[in-house]
This record gives structure tokens, sequence and C-alpha cells, in this order.
């Protein structure tokens, strides 16, 4: 198995580079269609007979791209219609009973909108975006207009649209007031009413150099029907040879950014290590461009949204490849406080912005007071965009945009694992929507490259099949030296595994993950004999075995801790000796000298009732939390490797020794109640009982703090090559992994001594395979009904779902449904109209 996905996933790569890297046909390859903009340019006629289309491949678009439901437009996470589906399918088929053709066509586009039309309207009919308000009513009229009668279905619930529309004010007909971010109306031509019929007066006034209007599409399509401006013409025709197979939403749009999207998309899939150098491509050249431009202290309006999301990503690609930018670059709006004024009353069109700011805000340096400002801005809008979500304010515009949210909020990203978090954008990858335009979503997507999608879903495979055969070597090796059948402490033989390998991007026959692995597990069993099972004299014992390097004399335990120690160092070192020619078995045993010390002096504390000095106690505890240990000797194994120099303890780098420190206030801030419990000392009640009057609260807010400043601090030593020190930045990078797994494990709770929290990961991680799944438990609760002929034949199956009946929730089991006219009752829980679901 492993040799033909390795076959498949070289072949792939050749032709993802062919297809994206070398031609990059952005517009063809990762921008949207939208089918309300393409229905539109379809209807043009190409001359005064108005017999045949002008841009026939946009009819031809049309008449290719309707869903099998019915439907054009967007789909959710669960790949069911969203509320952009009503005016792109009423579009399409207009644009296909003008020309007569696509008679199939047009009765499933009007089945679906019969069937469902009321429903989606009435699931959002208290929170229509301004957008929809203006564009359906006139699709409606439009498709009257055309002998098509869609009004039936829709009942009362037609006329709050109209309403709405009604109650927009006819002040932002002006297209040049700005002082919210609203489009003014006349981009919104096809829409207007035939009283405010748009002449060529109106067009010249707001007509862009390129020939469009306000680059929509649509708008433009519209305005040359009406008046026949040449320029709208030129730019009609340009777009079409750009896109001669369905139009984007806007046209033009910022190639920069589209390349930017593309680098972000393959990152998030975890296939950088394939196109290294075409990432660097697109990065160095986006870099030099930053350092031309000025701070935009000025702008468009209309381009504001663009803009930071824009200069945000950019930001945080390039300070994950070590590129020397200042968060200014897309932070300065914070110190104008019109600009946050004006982002705070138009939030909603600012909500993926507000996200890609956040997500920059995660790569912090020391010192940056303005990074701080502007996460804690975003972080704000974010939260109020999650408690209105259910407000009449327009701010639900972007399917799925709150599951987004909410992962980033609730988890930081130093807390994810890498391995996971492509998964997640493996499975969710159409998730992707950047923020509204007239009629859809702009959407940046590696989704409309399906060799780019596969190559993604076939490397994680790759890598769990790897990950599989390195974990049973691991528990085999733990099971022969007898470290997992010690009787005491804590068996963490995969959680050490899963660990080193979710977290990082290492090569796939890298030994470095079974050297981290295997010194974490050694780690734990020892650290344990030192906290729980070990008398002082048989601590004794074993730690100047240590200093020795001589088991002679031990027994039990101890003697089974020395020789696995011993046969992993041996083996180590020996591996270094082959491929670098020099020994460093001396250099590996100090650093496990010095860990061993530091356990013995931390058991002589307890056994004693030695309270020591904060200083005293962070001296000893960043070396007994034993990272260092688990980091230098891997990172010999890297390329470039760690200098053999640097595994001294007196040559420790600074990233070395922020890691310890760093791991050591994690681990403290979760433990300190079982360490009080265990007699044990702890950074969070030394500084209690140094400040006599403060609270604990006040004493886990004081370590806190230091752990920010030293997390900050080391995040820029694992990016930056600022000369502080001379570590390969592989080696540097495996220290932030690290550090990872530490948050991970020590973020809101201690995962690391649960025997059930990580369970679901691990499996999600090594053993079950990424999916792309539409679950059904979101068509019940949006109540969607299909008309039995389309899908009396559909089959579907939802390993444990969601499903809803007023607020009350209940969990659903494997079953298959079909459709029918019946309601069912199960567990007095009622299916909805059109679905039956036979119970598995």
């Amino acid at each position: 198995m492993m040799e033909s996905l390795t076959f498949s996933i070289e072949t792939l790569v050749e032709k993802v580079k062919e297809e994206i890297f070398t031609t990059f046909d952005v517009y063809n390859s990762f921008v949207s269609k939208s089918a309300y903009d393409t229905a539109w340019l379809a209807m043009i006629p190409d001359n005064p007979k108005k017999c045949d289309p002008m841009f026939k491949g946009c009819l031809e678009w049309v008449l290719e791209n309707q869903k099998e439901e019915g439907f054009w437009g967007e789909r959710d996470m669960n790949g069911l219609p969203t509320i952009d589906s009503l005016p792109s399918t009423l579009a399409c088929i207009v644009a296909l009973k003008k020309w007569n053709v696509g008679y199939t066509n047009v009765e499933k586009g009007l089945a679906f909108f019969q069937e469902n039309a009321e429903m989606l309207l009435r699931e959002k009919h208290q929170c229509l975006p301004r957008w929809f308000a203006i564009i359906f009513p006139a699709m409606v009229e439009l498709a009257q207009e055309t002998g098509l009668d869609v009004t039936d279905e829709l009942k009362g619930v037609l006329s709050d649209v109209f309403l709405k529309k009604q109650q927009i004010p006819e002040s932002e007909g002006d297209a040049n007031d700005h002082h919210e971010y609203y489009p003014p109306l006349v981009s919104f031509p096809e829409a207007l009413p035939s009283s405010c019929a748009i002449d060529r007066e109106i067009v010249l006034k707001n007509l862009s150099k390129d020939g469009s209007l306000f680059q929509s599409p649509s708008a433009t399509a519209y305005a040359f029907m009406a008046t026949g401006e040449r320029k709208c013409k030129e730019y009609l025709e340009s777009l079409v040879r750009r896109c001669p197979r369905g139009v984007p939403p806007m046209y033009p749009m910022d190639e920069e950014l589209i390349k930017l999207s593309v680098v972000n998309q393959v990152t998030r899939l975890g296939l950088v290590e394939y196109f290294n150098a075409e990432i660097e491509v697109i990065l160095s050249e986006v870099y030099r461009n930053y350092k031309k431009q000025q701070c935009p202290h000025t702008m468009d309006a209309n381009l504001e949204p663009a803009k930071f999301y824009k200069d945000s990503l950019a930001f945080r690609l390039l300070r994950m490849h070590g590129y020397n930018i200042t968060p200014w670059s897309f932070c300065w709006f914070v110190h104008d406080e019109d600009i946050l004024a004006h982002i705070e009353r138009n939030s909603g069109y600012y909500m993926s912005s507000m996200l890609n700011i956040y997500r920059a805000t995660d790569l912090m340096f020391s010192g940056e007071y303005e990074l701080k400002e502007a996460r804690s801005f975003s972080r704000k809008l974010l939260e109020q965009n999650m408690m209105r979500r259910n407000e009449e304010d327009g701010l639900i515009i972007i399917p799925n945009f709150h599951e987004l949210v909410e992962l980033e909020l609730s988890i930081p990203w130093i807390a994810r694992m890498d391995h996971l978090d492509h998964r997640f954008w493996i499975e969710a990858n159409h998730v992707d929507a950047l923020w509204v335009s007239k009629a859809c979503f702009y959407r940046l997507s590696c989704l409309h490259n399906d060799k780019l999608m596969k190559l993604a879903v076939e490397n994680y495979k790759l890598r769990q099949s790897i990950f599989q055969s390195e974990l049973e070597q691991v528990t085999r090796w733990s099971k022969e030296w007898g470290l997992s059948d010690m009787g005491f402490g804590r068996e963490k033989t995969t959680y050490c595994y899963f660990a080193v390998a979710a977290s990082s991007s290492l090569p796939r026959g890298s030994v470095v993950r079974l050297i981290v692995a295997k010194s974490a597990i050694i780690i734990t069993v020892a650290d344990d004999f030192f906290d729980m099972k070990g008398s002082l004299e048989e601590l004794r014992s074993l730690n100047d075995a240590i200093q020795r390097w001589d088991g002679k004399g031990l027994c039990g335990h101890g003697k089974i801790i020395f020789e696995a120690l011993d046969g992993l160092v041996s083996d180590i070192a020996k591996k270094y000796l082959h491929q670098q020619g020099s020994d460093v078995t001396e250099n590996l045993r100090d650093i496990w000298r010095e860990t061993f010390g530091s356990w013995l002096v931390e058991s002589a504390w307890r056994s004693n009732g030695y309270i020591p000095s904060m200083d005293e106690y962070l001296s000893t505890g960043m070396t007994s939390i034993a990272n260092h240990t688990i980091v230098l000797p891997a990172s010999c194994f890297l390329n470039p490797n760690l200098p053999p120099h640097k595994l001294k303890p007196s040559h420790y780098e600074p990233i070395t020794k922020l890691l310890m420190a760093s791991s050591r206030l994690l681990n403290d801030i979760q433990s300190y109640q079982k360490e009080q419990l265990d007699g044990k000392t702890n950074l969070v009640l030394l500084h209690l009982k140094g400040n006599p009057k403060a609270e604990i609260e006040d004493s886990i807010a004081y370590v806190k703090e230091v752990l920010d400043e030293k997390r900050a601090e080391l995040l820029e030593h694992a990016l930056m090559d600022n000369g502080s020190n001379d570590l390969p930045k592989p080696c540097r990078l495996l220290h932030l992994s690290c550090l990872k797994v530490f948050q991970m494990f020590f973020n809101s709770s201690n995962l690391f001594d649960s025997d059930t929290e990580l369970a679901h990961d691990i499996k999600r991680g090594i053993y079950i395979p990424p999916e792309n799944p539409i679950p059904i438990a979101r068509q019940i609760k949006r109540g969607i009904c299909m008309k039995e002929k389309k899908y009396s034949k559909v089959q579907a199956r939802l390993i444990g779902g969601v499903g809803y009946q007023g607020r009350r929730s209940f969990n659903l089991q494997n079953f298959a449904w079909t459709a029918t006219p019946r309601s069912v009752r199960r567990d007095n829980v009622i299916i909805p109209p059109k679905f039956k679901f036979r119970f598995l």
C-alpha cells in the first residue's frame, strides 16, 4: 500500500506543478465561478436581431453546471444550498429560457425553487443580507416577465423580502458615499426598478478605467445591454477571454492575493514539502512588493476588506517563512479611531478580514504591542459576531463561518497539531469564502483542482500508514525493554508517538520521530519512578549509576530504566557515527546526567520539606521538564543538523532555554493542584507563598504573563534568522513543534495525565482516513424538502450526526434514508416531511 501511495503522490505532484505553478491560470484554477454573473453574461445578445448569445461559452457553462438537486450557486459545508442559490438559480433559468435551450435544466431548476424557496427564506427571514434583499426581488420579477411563475409557493415570505428592499435608504444610491461600507445601489443596476432605469450618463459617471461598473460582471453586462457602451463590451470580452467557461463574481481580482491564497491552501493541506521552491518564488515576489509600498493609511473604502485580508495573510505567510516583515504592514489601523469605528459599523463585511487578522497575530514576537491591540480588536468583533448570529443585521453571510471562528477562538494555533489541522482543511476545504459580493461569495479555493485535493488525501493516508508502522515499532520497543509493564505510573507510549507525529511535518523516513518518541517514553517512566515509586535511596542509586554510566548494582525498576536508556543512547550514537562520522555518546550521556540530577534534587526537596526560591526552583525545573533531553539528540538527524557541541549544557542556545522554561511554566499552570496534594513545589504555589495577599488566580496570571513573554521570544528565535543563535532552522522548528506539543497537553487542562482525552484525535490522526462528508443531519435541521421523484433512489449513511427538533437535540446512529411525503416520529422526534429514515 505504501509503495502504491508513494507512486501516486509523485505522479500527482508533477501534474499539480504543471497545471498550477507552471501555467498559474489563477482565474480558472482557484477562483470560484459565479452562476449569477455568468448567467447575466449569457443573456447578452450577439447582434441587434437578438437571436444568438454573444458569449456562448457562458451559456454552455450554465447548461453544464447545474447541481444534481436542480440549483445553481453555493453549497454550505454540508453540501446544502445556501440562500444565494435562489437568485442564482432564477438568473440561470432566465438565461436558458431566453435562448430556448435546456428545457430539462429549466424544469429541474423550477422544481428546486418551488420546493425549497419558502423554506430557505423562512430560515433566514430575520437576517437576510442587504445584497439579497436588493437582488432577489428583482430576479423574481425578471423571471415573471420571462413567463415563469415562481411566486405560487412563496406565500407570505416574499412580501417580507420586498418590504426589506423598500426600506433600504435612498441615500445609499450615491456611489461616492462611503460613510458605510455597503456598495451603492448603482452597483446593482439589474435590480433597480424600471423608474430608475440606468442611462448612459450614469454608466459613464461610475465606469472604472477597465470599462466595468465596480468590477462587477453582472452589473457591467446589464449596463452594456441597456446602453451599448463600447467600454463595457471591451471589458466583458476581456473577461471572457480570461475566463471562457464561467466568470468570477469580481474581475479583475488581485492576482497577488490569489497567489498568496494558493500558498495558504497548500500549507493548510499539508503539502508544503512538495512545493517548497514554488512557494519561495511567490513569497519572495510578494516580499519585494511589500518593501516597495508605503504604509496604506488611505484607501478606497470598497477595497478595505480585501486589503486587510491580503495584508494579514501576507504577514502570516512571510513571517512563517522567516521574512523580516513588520506588523505595521497590516495592523496600522489600530491607532486610527475613524477606521476602527468604520469597521465596527460594518462588521459583517469585515468578518473574514478580522479572522485573518486574528490568525496573523498568532505569530506575535516580544514587544509587538500593536499586534496585541489588533488581536484584541479582531477577537472582540469575532465574538460579537458569534453572539449576534441570529439578529437582523446581515452578519450571517458566509456559509459555516461560525464554525471556523469557533475553531480559531477555542483552540489557539500554538496548541493545535499540524497533522490534524491538515485533516480539517482536507475535509472542509470548501469553507473558504472570503467575503460577500453582490450575489455570491468570493472564493479562492483549491477545491477547483481535483488533483491537488487528491494529492492532499493521498499524502495524509501515506503519513498515516507510516505512523501506524512506526507506532508498532515503538510499542514493540517499549514492551521489549519492559517500559510498558512497570506496574506504576503512566503508560504513554501511544501519546508520546502521536505527539511528535502530529506536531511536525518531518520527512517521511525521518528517524527523528522514533528518537523523540522513545526519549519521551523513558522520561515519562523515569519521572514517575522519581515522583511516586522509588525510595530516596533507590533514586540516589539510579542517579549515581547514570552519572557513572554504569548499571552494576541496580535491580528492579532502576535497572530496567538504565538499560533501556543505555540502549537508546547507544543506538542514537551509532546512527550518528554512521551518518556524520563522529562519536556523540558522551554528549548524549551528559544531557541525561543533567536531567536525572534535576529529578533527584526535586525528590530531595520533597523528602526534606525544603522550599526553594522561585529562581532556584525554575533553574532546576527547566531541566527536570526534560524537553531539551528530547529535542537536542533528535536535532542531530535533521538536515541541516545540530552541531555536536550544542549538545553540551554549557552551550545551550537561547531557544533551547526558552523551550525548557516555557514547558515548565505550562506544566505548572495546570498541575499545581495535583502537586500541592503530592507535597511537591510549583511556580504557581511559590508565587502564592511569596505574596500572602494574592489569590491563586493572581499567581496563575503572573505565571501566564511570564509564559507569554517567553513563548513570544521562542517564536521569534524559531522563525527568524536574526543572528542571536546559530542553530539551523529545521532544529529551531523542532523546538517550536515541541512547544506546541506541551501547549496542546497543557492548554486548558492536563491532557497528558488523561487516559481518554486524546483517543479521538489519535484515531483521526493515525488510523481513520480523511473524508469529505455531507452530513444528512443538517438537512433535518433545516427541513429542506426535495421532490420525491428526484430522490427516490438516493440513500445516504451518517455516522454520529446531530438532528434538531425545536431547541431539543438528539444523536443519530447509522441510518439509511429515502424521500417520502410523510412525517415520521422516532423517540418523540419528528422527522420533517419528504424524509423517511430507516435506522440500521
